[in-house]
């Protein structure tokens, strides 16, 4: 067992890197460790607590192939109340390792760090260049992946591909659905808690978009992998006061896309749902904000990067997933992008989230195995 990675893990835990906590803890404790293995890093800091780290093994010529590692360092907060133990003391028990980010995905962040660190080590001859940006606010609104793509891309020229450690059990996904997050909002006239004629309640108007949406599908052409759209009316919130009728109220939607949905031509079918309830009620009103978007991702089976990491891992079966990470951002430097790590997807987010340790020393060598067919 690799303790060094495993403390990693541990103390990257400990630091909480919450979007109340931000990322500078974790970004410290990781900058140490790959200083410390003899990997070239380097902290980008903003703001009070907000922090991204990047690091590279190989020759430092942006001219070489390059394989970009994409790991986001936050993770999701966690209610000691829901959990057995404290969220942020991990533990081990019984082969697993337990504690807030294990699996989403500070495991597999840990794993590629320590595998750079072993192929730094050996001192092997690197042909290409092995680069990992560890982002914050996946988790939030991609803001570190955002900031590092804007920052590095000019200095990435020939990328052999992408590689996103998120919880895969080990699956090699090669696709995944995007993500739309609309918020509606419904105007109404405030009025006295006893006087209510004298109001527009947009509470009201807003259980009529609720009524609406029990019923309507947003259209979409079934995808082979991923299946369908789907939609969640994931919170609602309005309303000053018991005694004041509300002139505001809200309404998140959660929407997950396939590749071929366009993100403007769904808001038009919002919009028109909407439009149909204002044709009904002249006292109807709402306006429409997107508050985060990500395109769905799709990387073609036999695109040669694909092939590689099957060649190197033994692993030629692609996959699909529902859920939606940061490689779509990292996708904008022209490189095809493959999702695969340690852990349970089923456990993130979840209270008393664990890793087998076991998984994760068998992605360390996984990863070493990909490092050295794609840069030696």
């Amino acid at each position: 067992m690799d303790s060094n990675m495993l403390y990693l893990l541990k103390e990257l835990v400990k630091t909480a890197p919450t979007l109340q906590n931000g990322e500078i803890d974790a970004v410290r404790v990781l900058h140490e460790y790959l200083i410390s293995h003899g990997v070239a890093a380097q902290i980008d800091k903003w703001d009070a607590n907000r922090a991204n780290v990047i690091a590279r093994i190989g020759p430092e010529d942006d001219r070489l192939p390059t394989l970009v590692i994409g790991a986001h360092i936050d993770v999701v907060p966690a209610s000691k109340e829901t959990w057995n133990t404290d969220p942020f003391e991990p533990f081990e028990k019984d082969g697993f390792l337990y504690g807030r980010g294990c699996v989403d995905m500070l495991g597999g962040l840990s794993a590629f760090a320590a595998a750079m660190a072993d192929v730094q080590a050996s001192g092997r001859t690197l042909t290409g260049r092995v680069l990992l940006a560890a982002t914050a606010g996946e988790e939030t609104d991609s803001c570190g992946v955002k900031r590092f793509i804007q920052s590095c891309a000019a200095s990435i020229k020939d990328p052999i591909g992408i590689l996103i450690p998120e919880p895969t059990s080990l699956r090699l996904l090669r696709a995944h659905r995007g993500i739309l997050w609309l918020k509606i909002t419904t105007v109404g006239k405030t009025a006295h808690g006893s006087m209510p004629q004298l109001g527009i309640n947009a509470i009201e108007k807003a259980n009529l978009i609720l009524d609406r949406l029990k019923t309507w599908q947003i259209p979409y052409t079934p995808h082979k992998l991923l299946g369908g759209c789907s939609m969640s009316i994931n919170r609602i919130y309005g309303g000053t006061a018991t005694n004041i009728v509300p002139d505001s109220c809200s309404i998140e939607l959660d929407i997950r896309t396939l590749p071929d949905q366009s993100e403007t031509a769904i808001i038009a079918e919002v919009r028109k749902v909407l439009s149909e309830l204002a044709y009904t009620d002249p006292d109807f009103k709402a306006d429409i904000a997107v508050l985060r978007a990500c395109p769905a991702l799709e990387t073609k089976p036999d695109d040669p990067f694909v092939q590689r990491v099957g060649n190197a891992t033994g692993i030629h079966e692609t996959h699909a997933i529902g859920f939606t990470t940061d490689g779509p951002l990292f996708a904008q430097l022209n490189a095809p992008v493959l999702i695969f790590g340690p852990g349970d997807g089923a456990r993130c987010h979840q209270p008393n989230e664990a890793i087998e340790i076991a998984q994760l020393e068998k992605a360390k060598a996984l990863y070493i195995n990909i490092i050295r067919a794609l840069c030696i």
